[in-house]
This record gives structure tokens, C-alpha cells and sequence, in this order.
């Protein structure tokens, strides 16, 4: 091995390049971000090779705090554009692949060495590696609502952003999936109408709406309760037949909800139904018909739904949203009460059991069965 310090670097860096293994840029884009970044790049130590930061506008001390982790700090003024923020990013990056984070993402430990392994793993030949990302959880700490993202990327593709709000890559080429996941934990308490006010902007210019804008932009109507609106461009998307089916199967569950506070119980069912022409039946769907069948009394047919969704399995690698409890315990513990409304203990306290294996320390498990533990001793 050479001795000269600058013949030791070249060697090392000539080792790396023969043993295939592949360098990293992490790109964010962020604003106002000056508690959560801390948290975000102190969870990352020692797996990036540059990282990129790309401030939109902060007011508070975001940019003197990235700065304390890279000299990579850069000012991009604001457009209403989370595309071309984060393609402005990305075109700051040298490394051979890019990974993004947003400001309230970590890595936890127990995911951190799944990370060092995919990145020892790249060898060049992946162009996209898919991502979980966790942004719900049980008391247990074990996520609750998941989905698979485009994390990192292949920076010689030159893959782009789009979309002015909830962006994504239009990627191709080989697609690896990872079960490295990467954990949101947002600080907000309060979510603002930004999103929409972008979407209305680009509705106002005339610009054109993608399949997925509209979609998107359904459910931010809905969220912040234009039920009618909402449910006009959400059945806008689906008419048109456009869309991504998991988008497609998402926005019959959206429409049902706004249908139920504008039409009714019947129209919302229509509307989940309606996603059975895209796919079999998820166990979200079934939890969302069982919950109308349960507040219309009818405890047999909700029975039959949380029963559906039960024995349903989550669509892995699908990029669905995923909501882990409706496959599991939620159906559960819906079975429970439903059979004890039809005078049927034993069965009610058997869901209740079987609710407790996927949470055995929630609460309602717990006051369920100590009534359950009651009722049938009482019988005996």
C-alpha cells in the first residue's frame, strides 16, 4: 500500500471505484425548517457523500443551521413550484446517486444499516431504488400507514420532477426495492391551504392539469371540506380513465367521503364499489363499507365487510397507500363489537383476541376484553 498521503488517496479512491461501490447526494429542499433539519441530518451522519440544501424563502435560522452540516447551502426563490425547487436541487448534486429527505423525515436506527448495506449494495446497474415510507404508527411504535416512494436515483438518467405540488419523478429503467424505509415525523399542528392555493393558482392560469394534479387536487378540496368540488374533479379523474390504478382506487374512497357529507350513505357505497373495477377489493375499502353497514345497525353486513378485509393482504411494492390497521386490527376490533350487538360473546371475544395480537397494549383490546372476560364468566 502506498505511503505518500496524496498516492494513499488516489489509491483509495481507485478501490472504490474496482469494488463497484457507488457514492451518494442527499438533496432537500426546505423552509423554516430550523428544529426539525437538526433531527433530519444528525439521523443521516456518515451515509451521505455531499449534501444539498436548497432554501425557499426561510424566515428563521434554517440556512445558518444547514450550515453547520454542508457548505452546499443554496438560495432558490420561490415560484409555487415544489418541482422546480427540487430539480434545482438535483442539479447541484455530483455524486452518482441522488436520494431526497424533506426536513420532518428521519432515518432510524433501526433502519440505518439496512441504508449502509443498499448503499454497499449499488453497483450502477439500478436506476431507481423504491423506498417505504412510514408516516403513521400504533402505540407500539410499529407503522400504521406506509407506502412505497422513488428515494434515490441514478443521477446520469437525468430523471425530473414534475408537478407543482405533490411532485414525483417519472422514472424508468431497472427498479430496485429497498426495505430500508425512511420515517416521517412532521412537528405541524396545523396544515395550511398552500397546496391548494397552488393548485388554484394553476388552475387560474390555465395551465393544464395532469392526471395526477387532478387527483391531488381533489383530495386537498376535500380536506379542507369543498365536498361538491372535490367530488366533481375527483369523478372528473376518474372518467377520464387516465390515471394511475392505485390513484384510481384512492380517489373512489376520497369520492365516497365526500359523497356521504353531500348525498349520502348510498352514494358513498357507490363510489366504493366503484373501486372494484380497478382491482379486487383492499381491506380499506372493505373497513369503509363495513363502518357504513355498522352506523346504519346493520351488523350482519358490516360483519361480512371487516370479514373481507381481514382476510385481505396488503399490496406490497404496489406504491399504494397502505393502512396496515385496516388489514389487521381495525376489522378486528369492528368483528368484536359487531358480534357481541348480535349476541354472539364467544365469537365477539375471539376478534377481540384476535385484535390484540396485532396491538396488544391498545386500549380498546384492553377494555374489550376485560367486558368480554366479564360477560363470559357470567355465562358460565
Amino acid at each position: 500500500m502506498p505511503h505518500n498521503p496524496d498516492s494513499f488517496f488516489l489509491f483509495v479512491h481507485i478501490m472504490v471505484r474496482v469494488m463497484n461501490l457507488r457514492t451518494i447526494s442527499l438533496c432537500m429542499i426546505v423552509k423554516n425548517e430550523e428544529k426539525t433539519l437538526p433531527r433530519c441530518l444528525e439521523s443521516t451522519a456518515g451515509l451521505f457523500d455531499e449534501i444539498i440544501i436548497a432554501d425557499t424563502g426561510s424566515e428563521d435560522a434554517t440556512v445558518e443551521t444547514a450550515k453547520k452540516y454542508t457548505d452546499k447551502v443554496y438560495d432558490f426563490e420561490w415560484c409555487d413550484d415544489f418541482s422546480a425547487a427540487r430539480n434545482f436541487a438535483f442539479s447541484k448534486a455530483v455524486c452518482d446517486y441522488i436520494m431526497w429527505l424533506d426536513a420532518d423525515d428521519v432515518i432510524l436506527k433501526t433502519d440505518y444499516e439496512k441504508f449502509v448495506s443498499l448503499k454497499n449494495s449499488l453497483d450502477g446497474s439500478q436506476d431507481v431504488i423504491m423506498i417505504p415510507y412510514n408516516t403513521a404508527f400504533d402505540e407500539n411504535g410499529s407503522p400504521s400507514f406506509s407506502f412505497c416512494r422513488e428515494r434515490i436515483f441514478k443521477r446520469s438518467r437525468g430523471f425530473k420532477w414534475k408537478g407543482r405540488v405533490h411532485e414525483a419523478v417519472e422514472y424508468s429503467g431497472n427498479i430496485v426495492f429497498s426495505d430500508a424505509a425512511v420515517t416521517h415525523k412532521s412537528v405541524k399542528t396545523h396544515y395550511t391551504e398552500r397546496n391548494l392555493n397552488i393548485y388554484l393558482k394553476q388552475e387560474k392560469l390555465g395551465e393544464p392539469f395532469s392526471p395526477r394534479d387532478k387527483f391531488y387536487f381533489g383530495r386537498e378540496l376535500y380536506y379542507h371540506r369543498h365536498y361538491s368540488l372535490a367530488a366533481a374533479v375527483l369523478d372528473e379523474f376518474l372518467n377520464e380513465n387516465k390515471g394511475w390504478v392505485e390513484n384510481d382506487i384512492e380517489a373512489c374512497r376520497v369520492l365516497s367521503y365526500c359523497l356521504k357529507e353531500t348525498k349520502g350513505d348510498n352514494a358513498a357505497l357507490s363510489a366504493l364499489f366503484r373501486s372494484f373495477l380497478y382491482g379486487p377489493p383492499r381491506a380499506e375499502v372493505c373497513c369503509e363499507i363495513g363502518n357504513i353497514f355498522f352506523e346504519l345497525n346493520n351488523f350482519n353486513t358490516a360483519a361480512f365487510w371487516y370479514e373481507q378485509a381481514l382476510g385481505s393482504k396488503p399490496p406490497e411494492q404496489s406504491g399504494a397507500f397502505v393502512d396496515y390497521s385496516a388489514y389487521g386490527f381495525i376489522p378486528a376490533i369492528q368483528l368484536a363489537v359487531c358480534y357481541d350487538r348480535l349476541g354472539n360473546p364467544e365469537k365477539a371475544a375471539y376478534f377481540n383476541e384476535t385484535a390484540g395480537k396485532y396491538r396488544p397494549n391498545s386500549e380498546e383490546y384492553l377494555h374489550n376484553k376485560k367486558y368480554f372476560d366479564s360477560v363470559l364468566s357470567n355465562g358460565k
